[in-house]
């Protein structure tokens, strides 16, 4: 099994930013990947952005290119989502999942409000 949680949601201001954190624990060797969803009121969830865990490659959603940079640290078992320039239609909980063989474990969500 593998656990994650979710940190540093909360609410901004337009045009600001910050970065989200996810820690993983338990049987997280043979790691595929790990990255970020979102889900607005009303809306299903989305994706956001993904890195490979051994590569490092990346891959974004076109609403978040070049605002949001997903970063992993493999010794903390820890993917970042630095998110900068934030806009009112960014106000979603954001979840982050891992993937491991045939497996994707979901966290628990953290909530990310802008303010215009």
């Amino acid at each position: 099994q593998v656990q994650l949680v979710e940190s540093g949601g909360g609410l901004v201001q337009a045009g600001g930013s910050l970065r989200l954190s996810c820690a993983a624990s338990g049987r997280t060797f043979s790691t595929l990947d790990m990255g970020w969803y979102r889900q607005a009121p009303g809306k299903e969830r989305e994706f956001v952005a993904v890195i490979n865990w051994s590569s490092g490659s990346t891959n974004y959603a076109d609403s978040v290119k070049g605002r949001f940079t997903i970063s992993r640290d493999n010794a903390k078992n820890t993917v970042y989502l630095q998110m900068n320039g934030l806009k009112p239609e960014d106000t979603a909980i954001y979840y982050c999942n891992l993937r491991r063989l045939s497996t994707t474990y979901w966290g628990q969500g953290t909530q990310v409000t802008v303010s215009s």
